[in-house]
């Protein structure tokens, strides 16, 4: 385990941790489980959120988990517990054997190949407490808020600041003889403030998050930056329904990259509700787009070792120069899909999109005229035929400068369409969630408005 002292009291030792997992794998053994997978958990913290200067609520937590799945050949049962006593292992082991014995067989499902196991893995060093007192969090929360009331006469109110810490543990092991875990961290302020001029009143926000406490921008600066993005927001307008280009900032092109992932995740494809059924080897972007995971950034939100499976994860482009290369796998996926996991188990592992050297600004006066999307609202994504359609805000871009803030409108296409039309990919790269990429740029989407 990384070499820091946490900020809080743990419920376990990491070795309390460790025992816990492995008496239990034992324990399901014992009483005739053909194999078992299990992890054991904990985790601590708490936030705080002060709204007219002073303290709106105060949250701690801290609790511990250990979730358990025994196999009796194909049949599968799970359970969970938070107590770690002798008797309740034993009463949730019990309970898993007589789920699986209930359950109908399955011949895909079952522990990881062993070959996929993670054999040599190092400590991925996420774990990086924050120690600060909720008098210090209260402080720091207060000032963001007050920054954004200070930015512009107009923002009249908010709807909050909120520091947050918190540290967490895990341990996951099978009966194959696999056992990892590690520590990890994640911290955030976030602040919202509400504009109002002519009776209108319009909303916006801004948050960093950051597993070092030292890569958070500070809470003046981000209640700036809410206050500033409130009140730019004030007198919007709505559009009529035109054909145009769109470019989405960074924090919104996020949401394309998801629905890629979700495409391309073994769920969906072996089930047939995708619109990329057999996309492996296929073009979809323009060869200036790729697209490549890596599990092992320093200090990123989603860096990992292994999955949840544990299986190896691996740096590898998912997109290349327009093509896509690999899916994303877990083992029960992979077996169904006749493949082997990827390690993706869990999710996607900091998929960062390769960007052009073009700023946001850059990309506004390049495409003169169109939409710069900054807001998204409702999900508006078919999975099975790509059709997208969300409700959007944002700003209309005249002679490559924002004209005027727009709302009221929806934004449409069909996802290979967009992916294939994609211009650029801006240098502001956005690493706050799994997907890390910059403004995306796309040449033609409809707008329907009033």
């Amino acid at each position: 385990m990384p070499n820091k002292d946490s900020a809080f009291c743990f419920s376990l030792t990491s070795a309390e941790l460790q025992e816990s997992a492995r008496r239990i794998l034992d324990l399901a053994q014992k009483y005739g489980a053909t194999a078992a997978e299990c992890e054991t958990s904990q985790a601590a913290g708490f936030s705080v959120t002060a709204r007219h200067g002073g303290v709106e609520t105060i949250s701690h937590h801290r609790d511990k988990e250990l979730s358990l799945t025994v196999y009796l050949g194909q049949q599968s049962g799970s359970v969970s517990t938070a107590d770690f006593s002798d008797d309740a292992l034993t009463a949730a082991v019990t309970k898993a054997l007589a789920i699986a014995r209930h359950t109908a067989p399955d011949g895909f499902a079952g522990l990881a190949d062993p070959d996929w196991l993670a054999r040599a893995w190092r400590d991925p060093d996420l774990y990086f407490p924050w120690p600060i007192s909720v008098e210090e969090a209260v402080a720091l929360a207060c000032a963001s808020e007050a920054a954004a009331l200070a930015t512009d006469a107009r923002i009249k109110q908010s709807e909050g600041a909120t520091v947050a810490c918190g540290e967490s543990e895990f341990f996951y092991a099978n009966t194959l003889g696999f056992g990892g875990g590690y520590r990890g961290s994640r911290h955030h302020i976030e602040c919202a403030a509400v504009g109002e001029e002519n009776g209108v009143m319009q909303r916006d926000g801004w948050y960093t998050i950051a597993r070092n406490p030292k890569e958070l921008i500070s809470g003046k600066e981000v209640g700036r930056i809410a206050g500033a993005r409130a009140a730019r927001r004030l007198n919007a307008r709505s559009l009529p329904t035109m054909r145009c280009p769109v470019i989405f900032e960074a924090p919104e092109a996020t949401a394309l990259i998801g629905a890629l992932v979700r495409a391309i995740s073994g769920g969906n494809l072996y089930r047939k509700a995708t619109f990329l059924p057999d996309a492996m080897g296929e073009t979809i972007f323009p060869p200036y787009v790729s697209i490549e995971e890596n599990p092992a950034l320093a200090g990123a939100l989603a860096s990992a070792p292994f999955d949840d499976e544990g299986v190896a994860t691996q740096t590898r482009f998912i997109v290349k120069n327009g093509v896509v290369q690999n899916y994303f796998l877990s083992c029960y996926s992979a077996r169904k899909l006749g493949m082997a996991s990827t390690g993706n188990s869990g999710g996607a592992h900091n998929l960062s999109v390769a960007h052009g050297d073009d700023d946001l600004p850059t990309l506004l006066r390049r495409m003169g005229r169109g939409l710069l999307v900054t807001e998204q609202l409702g999900q508006g994504v078919n999975p099975v035929t790509g059709d997208f359609s969300r409700g959007a805000a944002g700003y209309w871009i005249e002679n490559g400068e924002i004209a005027y803030p727009v709302e009221g409108i929806t934004i449409a296409g069909n996802l290979r369409d967009i992916y294939r039309n994609v211009v650029a990919i801006g240098s502001d790269l956005d690493r706050r969630s799994a997907y890390r990429t910059g403004s995306i740029w796309v040449d033609g989407m409809t707008v329907a408005g009033s």
